[in-house]
């Protein structure tokens, strides 16, 4: 877009959450221009909608500034209206009533109020329904009541958290082409729409500009252009192309750590780096799942196309990446150019017998750095047990409280696969198998 003007400028932000030493968000950088359709997306927990609110004012930055329409965020930003996941309308009010309470909040005139919401419900399609309540309305419906509600008080900036995502399927599908269709033909009084959203196609089919953020702490991983026209076609080459680009943005994001300082290269395992003994943090990837990936790859060749294999599993990038990384990890398969690889240790792993398999799952694993501190500290302990409440505190250095919660079930999965060490749900501790 040549000589757009530039309408948001999201400069060093830094957020914290809770007594976390390392940062949410930081230093995220971003600008967005006039006239741009903006879709942020990232791997769960990468603080998507934490900075969108930050951009519209709803939750205050811990450093860093966000530049709104020329003027500096303080505050509930009164250029911006955002369409949330869940419907959040007023049971007790009517569609009208719904659409108008923007409106009286800012103290327009209750003519003008009522034309206004009257518009915009013919616009989004509720013809008829203005006297209806929301229990009364399908999903699809109530979203569209939401849009109207947000776009009433005539924003500058129409942010969309995830909207589409509670839908079915086909409601979604149409709501996605009203959407672009009032935006490709300017009948919504908006400069700018941001949309969070954890669908890569999704992304594509509607965006002019992807922002990939990383895992945290995050930071802008890379922009993507979409220079395809609309109405687009999920099937053409053009379109393909560039979900395959996206999926080998986030991967690389997830996977690639060029962190000399926390890759210190110690020994070689079965031709793979043993990294240093910094704890490492294990993707939420359960075993049978990373079996059941292998499997399918190994039959289709050794390799397959990352956005076929999601279609194929029916699997959202929050589910399937997790684990590509886990497999990728324990050295099983490699990702390059929007394809995943099998490896020959995958391949062996594949056609090994359960035994073998296992002995060589548990061969990889004993490489992790994350799982040696686990055993160190389990083999100097007398009665060769330990509450898993003392590795959250050890791990509290390296990550988030979520990231540990989720990782130490992730932990304690594989280690108990590979019979590293067991697992007493009573007493929530882990331990050695005495010989």
């Amino acid at each position: 877009m040549k000589n757009a003007k530039e309408f948001i400028k999201v400069n060093n932000i830094v957020k914290y959450f809770g007594d976390s030493e390392k940062p949410t968000l930081d230093n995220v950088n971003l600008t967005i221009n006039e006239g741009e359709f903006v879709a942020i997306l990232g791997p769960s927990g990468s603080g998507k909608s934490t900075l969108l609110r930050i951009t519209t004012g709803l939750i205050k930055p811990d450093e860093g500034e966000v530049i709104l329409d020329g003027k500096k965020v303080t505050d509930v930003s009164s250029s911006a209206a955002i369409v949330f996941q869940t419907f959040a309308l007023y049971p007790w009010m009517t569609v009208r009533e719904n659409v108008e309470i923007g409106l009286k909040v800012k103290g327009f005139p209750k003519e003008y109020t009522r034309e206004k919401a009257e518009e915009l419900i013919s616009l989004i399609g509720l013809d008829g329904f203005e006297e209806a309540y929301p229990k009364e309305l399908s999903g699809g419906m109530r979203q569209r009541v939401g849009f109207a509600r947000a776009l009433a008080v005539q924003p500058k900036l129409l942010c969309l958290d995830e909207p589409f995502s509670a839908l079915d399927y086909l409601t979604a599908e149409n709501l996605r082409t009203e959407l672009v269709d009032l935006w490709q033909e300017k009948r919504m009084p908006i400069k700018s729409i941001i949309m969070i959203t954890h669908g890569i196609e999704e992304a594509v089919l509607m965006a002019d500009k992807i922002i990939m953020l990383s895992k945290k702490p995050t930071h802008v991983a890379g922009e993507i252009k979409i220079d395809l026209p609309h109405p687009r076609n999920r099937k053409s080459p053009e379109f393909e192309k560039l979900v395959d680009k996206v999926y080998k943005l986030m991967i690389e994001g997830k996977l690639e750590n060029n962190d000399e300082e926390e890759q210190v290269v110690t020994s070689e395992v079965r031709g793979k780096k043993q990294v240093s003994e910094k704890p490492v943090a294990i993707p939420y990837s359960h075993v049978g799942v990373m079996e059941g990936l292998l499997e399918l790859i190994d039959d289709n060749g050794g390799k397959m196309d990352i956005y076929q294999l999601g279609g194929d599993l029916l699997m959202e990038i929050d589910d399937l990446f997790p684990n590509i990384e886990g497999i990728s990890m324990l050295g099983f398969a490699e990702v390059k150019e929007g394809d995943i690889f099998i490896t020959p240790l995958g391949k062996e792993f594949v056609e090994l017998d359960k035994d073998e398999s296992k002995d060589l799952f548990k061969e990889r694993v004993e490489q992790i750095s994350t799982f040696k501190l686990i055993l160190n500290v389990l083999n100097n302990k007398a009665n060769h047990k330990m509450k898993e409440e003392f590795f959250k505190e050890l791990f509290k250095k390296y990550f988030s409280a979520d990231e540990i919660e989720k990782m130490m079930d992730i932990v304690i999965d594989w280690g108990r696969y590979a019979e590293l060490f067991y697992y007493d749900h009573d007493a929530e501790e882990l331990y050695l198998e005495e010989e």
